[in-house]
């Protein structure tokens, strides 16, 4: 769990660094630093219920830090939904980079023609606005991020990419 949420991290620094909106990069950076301690936090709590065994107290505390972590996780991926709505630069020649940028494109592509189809639904009411019931949710980050191919499960996680690993492979 920490590895993968070390990946979301890199993942949401990435994008911080090429978002062109400012608030947008500097909420994503806030969200991948507060994913960054939590990770840590779970990783201390991990090691020493490792060290000290079974207890009902060590076990909640493990539970909660895992629940903490999976919200920060999805508050990253929303602050990524919204930078990539917003905008992203020019990656750098960096492949995890251009890796990163491509999965963000595939996302808003998705987004695009969503709302395209949407906007030719009949589902309008009488001023032109989207009626609720029925209509489908827009596409987020959450099910791409799950549907990563299942070579890319059996990759050794690391904190820090290893030559020849990049941020999506180890799936997030």
């Amino acid at each position: 769990m920490v590895s993968d949420g070390q990946v979301v991290v890199r993942f949401g620094n990435i994008l911080a660094k090429h978002c062109l909106d400012q608030r947008c990069s500097t909420e994503l950076l806030r969200a991948a630093e507060h994913t960054q301690s939590i990770g840590s936090q779970l990783a201390i709590v991990a090691r020493v219920k490792a060290v000290t065994g079974e207890s009902k107290a060590s076990s909640e505390l493990l539970l909660s830090n895992v629940q903490n972590l999976i919200q920060a996780v999805q508050h990253v991926l929303r602050a990524a939904e919204a930078a990539c709505v917003k905008g992203l630069g020019q990656p750098s020649a960096d492949p995890e980079e251009e890796e990163v940028a491509a999965f963000c494109q595939q996302w808003r592509k998705n987004l695009t023609q969503h709302r395209a189809k949407e906007a030719l639904n009949s589902d309008r009411d009488e001023l032109g606005l989207r009626k609720t019931r029925g209509a489908k949710a827009e596409p987020t980050l959450m099910p791409l991020v799950q549907e990563q191919p299942p070579w890319s499960r059996n990759v050794p996680k690391h904190p820090s990419p290893r030559k020849g690993h990049t941020v999506m492979d180890r799936h997030l």
